[in-house]
């Protein structure tokens, strides 16, 4: 006697083992990193520095994240990358130039945020500084952040002195 009903559950039983091992495969790796995406972050001055990012900074590998031009490294996240930030305007906090790319500081407790100075849109990096060396990350960024073509430059304390008297 033919059970319809019974090959069509026997080929859905079929179909939902296929989908769990599937899932099964997925979840092996390692879980995608949550970053809120910056309000630019569409910008498609975004996506040359994006597909230029390394591997790894340091021994900290990239991860995958969740949102449009963010990159981590590191598990746990030592280093949080996120293009499309605010663009920073004149500062008083410290400026540095690593391999031609120009980043502001802000020394947070712990956490760091360095930007990208004079670029649009501006990049933002999150890292610990008692985990990884500030000098690794922005040497092992810099060539990707320079996809993002440079409008200013830092001014420093040494290029103030050098203006002309006003009158």
């Amino acid at each position: 006697m033919h059970h319809p009903h019974l090959s069509l559950s026997a080929r859905a039983a079929r179909m939902a083992m296929v989908g769990g091992l599937a899932s099964l495969s997925l979840t092996a790796c390692s879980a995608a990193v949550d970053v809120t995406a910056a309000k630019d972050a569409a910008n498609p001055a975004c996506a040359p520095m994006m597909v230029a990012l390394p591997d790894a900074i340091g021994d900290s590998k990239l991860r995958k994240t969740n949102s449009q031009a963010t990159a981590a490294w590191g598990d746990p996240s030592l280093v949080i990358l996120r293009c499309g930030v605010n663009v920073p305007g004149p500062t008083t906090d410290r400026c540095v130039t690593v391999n031609g790319v120009d980043w502001v500081i802000k020394e947070g407790d712990p956490v760091w945020t360095l930007t990208t100075y004079g670029r649009e849109p501006a990049t933002e990096i999150l890292m610990d500084p008692d985990k990884i060396s500030s000098a690794t990350v922005l040497a092992d960024l810099a060539a990707a952040a320079a996809k993002v073509p440079s409008v200013r430059n830092c001014v420093g304390q040494e290029d103030l002195q050098n203006l002309p008297q006003s009158q």
